[in-house]
């Protein structure tokens, strides 16, 4: 048997040491939030109403839930949508598409507070919707939209080209080519994108400060103002009186966003098998 060549091995004990520091770094942050936050979980943290006693997150639960919903509802229709026509339809090598592409990665990589600026100045005072779940939901709807774009682009990438040419060879056309075959291939990578924009979704706070504001409270309807998760944790920690109950907060949001990454994972499993 060869020997192993020295630039392998230390290629290969640098993955590993990386590897590890990351999964270390992971489970110590996720044991940290546990081990703070799981002794000042109480029953009156999920009171109906919120007020300064009980500081109940139920309320901020709700808005995140619905804040998520209408954001992806939006989001996910125009971002795979029009990433099936840059790949699918465009001209390879067009000019229009490397701008196109080229604008998707900027908008990317704004910070979330431009976003939620444009948002404020747009949907809050110019169309009238004041501070609402509404104008949260479509500024997080915006800041997603590139990322799921540019994933569903890469999806449909990978999906050999074989795959159409074998259904087009079958007598299929364009549209049904890109609905059964194309679409379901690419369904995995395409969810795996949508996971991590949920997770930016739950996780964000700076422009829903701007737009949906932080009323800690039940909506009456989509045009009410509301506070999610992310910025009820931060209003505890900043008011500094609350701050074991933020640490509560923490742990309930890591929790929804493993259960939402699970389902998701386990559906982009269920389909990549069909």
């Amino acid at each position: 048997m060869r020997k192993k060549s020295s630039p392998d091995f230390i290629l290969r004990l640098i993955v590993y040491i990386a590897a590890f520091i990351t999964v270390s770094v992971l489970l110590f942050i996720i044991g940290y939030i546990l081990v703070r936050g799981i002794p000042y979980i109480t029953p009156s943290l999920f009171a109906l109403e919120y007020n300064s006693e009980n500081v109940s997150m139920f309320p901020a639960i709700v808005n995140t839930l619905i804040i998520c919903i209408l954001s992806l509802s939006i989001a996910i229709p125009i971002g795979v949508s029009s990433a099936i026509y840059l790949v699918e339809y465009a001209k390879k090598g067009s000019r229009a598409v490397k701008v196109v592409r080229m604008m998707t990665e900027t908008l990317a990589g704004i910070p979330s507070i431009v976003y939620g600026l444009f948002g404020m100045l747009f949907f809050v005072t110019w169309l009238g919707w004041g501070f609402s779940l509404i104008a949260g939901a479509f500024t997080l709807s915006l800041m997603i939209m590139p990322f799921i774009m540019r994933t569903t682009e890469e999806a449909l990438k990978s999906v050999p080209d074989t795959y159409r040419e074998g259904s087009f060879g079958l007598g299929a056309g364009k549209i049904r080519t890109v609905l059964k075959i194309v679409l379901p291939s690419a369904m995995p990578g395409i969810l795996a994108g949508v996971i991590l924009a949920i997770g930016k979704i739950i996780g964000e706070s700076a422009a829903l400060l701007y737009t949906a504001s932080s009323v800690a409270q039940i909506p009456k309807n989509l045009f009410s103002a509301g506070r999610t998760l992310s910025i009820h944790m931060y209003a505890l920690s900043s008011e500094g009186l609350h701050v074991n109950e933020a640490a509560a907060t923490a742990v309930i949001l890591l929790g929804v966003v493993m259960i939402i990454n699970t389902l998701s994972a386990l559906i982009a499993k269920k389909l990549g098998k069909g």
